[in-house]
Parts: structure tokens; C-alpha cells; sequence
């Protein structure tokens, strides 16, 4: 071997080294999104939204969770992906009071996690990236008090319990506070089945006279469309239905006019900021992690980045259908 020879190798045993450090990712390092519910377009934008952060980092990630909503079983699964000890875990909360010791406990073992779409504040998950929630049913609240000229009987089809639903629901009594005409008949519990809204819906717009309800308003993102249903079976046209969300089936409802607007979020935007976020943090580790940062004004963290939120009806509605749906 010549000098030359000799000297280009010992080179690249220096080189090559310096530049396989030049980037921190690796695909060894795994993150998951812990869902609420993984069956509807809403997770599954999500979903695109992680997927595409860990392309570009090149880290590996997985969307897991019930197809249904289930609280235990959600707490189940992250506790099964805190055993295999990733780099950082992203979830939204279904039930506070279960999944908060899970939180903490998945912390206490240096664990980064950080809430998305749906917080539980009394853990010591690090931040919650989402929707203003409240602001988002005082967005709607102020649509459904336009529509129904200030008065009219009022239900709301949710499940309680769900912090991010439960927060939705505030927002538009506190709008409604305002408006002694709107009275609120009923919150009606779904019980996770977004399909009793179907019947349930029914068996509302069978109500005549002074009980007759005038405004139907769905916190969840699948309700909207099976109230929907419900008008167009009997040609009822004469009733405010505002959904949640924006997936397709929606989407067209409000273009035909059944549902009257609906609330769009960022789940694309949570998990793409969320995955990011946890990377930082699992690169430049905060000690201690489950340090308390709510009241540290020298806090490495946020304790909320709002995604944003808008409400969509027909004068906004053609960008939405155009655009290819990443949860589609």
C-alpha cells in the first residue's frame, strides 16, 4: 500500500465518524401518539401529521390506541408503550382521573410526554399542545346564538368526562349565559357510540310545540354527521345542527346545507409540533422532568401552544373540499 494510499485511510477513519454524528436522529429512537380514538379521520390525520415529523427527523414513530373510544383501554396501551421505554410519548386523554398516575408515572421513569388535542393538567405531563377548547365552544356558541335570533331550545350531544369535550361545552354556556332565550334542554351522553346520536336525534325532533328543540350541537367530531342524518330522513330544514371537525362527511354536509358550520381543528399540526417538541426534549433532557414548571418563570417549557381554531360554513367551505385530506 503506498503512503498516499495509507494516509486517504486514515483520513476517513477520522472522517467518517465526524460525519455520522453530524446528525442526533436515529431511527432507534421511537416515539408514539397514544389515541383516543384511532377508527376516525381525526386520528388519522393526526397520525400523517407524526409520520410526516418522523420522516424528516428519520426517528421512528407509531399512532396507537382503541378503534373506539375506550378510556381504559387508552390507559392500557400507553402503559404498554411506557414498558417499552421510549424516547417520548404523545397522548390525548380521554379520562383525566385514570390516565394522570400513568402520566406521572411514565415522568417519574424520565420519560417525556406531552398532551395533545385533549390535556389532563393535574399530571405532571410536561405541556399540552391543542385547542383552546373553551374558545373554541364560544366560537360556536356565538354562531348558534346568531342563527337561532337569540332564543330557541338547545341540545348537546358529547361524552362527559372527556376533558377537551367538557371544555367545549363550558365555552358555549358561557356564551349562552348571555342569551336568557336559549335554553338549554338536555346534554346528552353518547356513552363513546357516536351512533346514538341517530336515534337520539330522532326522538328530539319529534318534540312539537314549546318543547320542540331548535339547535342541535355535536362537541364530538362524529355525531354531526348521524344528527345530520336524522334531518334528512324526515326533511327537517328548519333546524340548526353545528358539528365538530372537518372530516369529509362534514364537510359535504355543510356544503348541502344540512349541517350549518362546523369547528375545525389542527390534529395534523398537534402531532407534527408534538413529535418535534418531544425530540428536543429527548436530545437536551430538562432535569429534573418532573420538576414543577406551572409558576417557574424560568420554566424550559410552555404550559399551552394553541394549534388555532375556525368555524366553517359555506363562505369558507370550497379551500376545505379542494384540499386533499391528509386523513382520508
Amino acid at each position: 500500500m503506498t503512503l498516499g494510499k495509507r494516509i486517504s485511510l486514515a483520513l476517513l477513519a477520522v472522517v467518517l465518524p465526524l460525519l455520522a454524528g453530524c446528525t442526533r436522529h436515529s431511527k432507534s429512537e421511537q416515539y408514539y401518539l397514544i389515541a383516543t380514538n384511532t377508527a376516525v379521520p381525526y386520528w388519522k390525520s393526526a397520525a400523517a401529521g407524526m409520520a410526516a415529523a418522523g420522516a424528516q427527523y428519520g426517528v421512528s414513530v407509531d399512532t396507537r390506541g382503541p378503534a373506539g373510544l375506550n378510556a381504559q383501554a387508552e390507559v392500557d396501551e400507553f402503559k404498554a408503550m411506557v414498558a417499552r421505554k421510549p424516547a417520548g410519548i404523545l397522548v390525548s386523554v380521554a379520562n383525566s382521573k385514570l390516565m394522570a398516575p400513568e402520566i406521572d408515572a411514565a415522568i417519574a421513569a424520565g420519560i417525556p410526554v406531552i398532551t395533545i388535542d385533549s390535556d389532563s393538567p393535574e399530571s405532571k405531563r410536561l405541556y399540552f399542545i391543542g385547542t383552546n377548547n373553551r374558545e373554541a365552544g364560544r366560537l360556536g356558541g356565538h354562531r348558534a346564538a346568531a342563527q337561532l335570533n337569540g332564543k330557541g331550545n338547545v341540545v348537546f350531544f358529547t361524552n362527559p368526562g372527556q376533558p377537551n369535550l367538557d371544555e367545549r361545552l363550558k365555552g358555549y354556556q358561557d356564551i349562552f349565559s348571555t342569551y336568557p332565550g336559549i335554553k338549554v334542554v338536555e346534554v346528552f351522553d353518547i356513552k363513546a357510540d357516536a351512533g346514538t346520536a341517530l336515534d337520539q336525534a330522532g326522538s328530539y325532533l319529534a318534540r312539537t310545540g314549546p318543547a320542540k328543540i331548535d339547535g342541535f350541537i355535536c362537541l364530538d367530531s362524529r355525531s354531526g354527521s348521524n344528527v345530520a342524518e336524522a334531518l334528512k330522513r324526515r326533511n327537517i330544514t328548519d333546524r340548526l345542527l353545528i358539528a365538530m371537525d372537518v372530516d369529509t362527511d362534514t364537510l359535504q354536509l355543510v356544503g348541502d346545507g344540512t349541517i350549518d358550520s362546523t369547528i375545525s381543528q389542527k390534529p395534523y399540526t398537534m402531532a407534527f409540533l408534538g413529535l418535534k417538541a418531544l425530540d428536543d426534549i429527548h436530545h437536551y433532557p430538562v432535569k429534573p422532568l418532573g420538576g414543577d414548571y406551572g409558576l417557574d418563570p424560568n420554566s424550559p417549557f410552555p404550559a399551552f401552544v394553541d394549534t388555532g381554531v375556525a368555524l366553517i360554513d359555506k363562505t369558507n367551505l370550497d379551500p376545505l373540499l379542494r384540499k386533499p385530506r391528509a386523513s382520508q
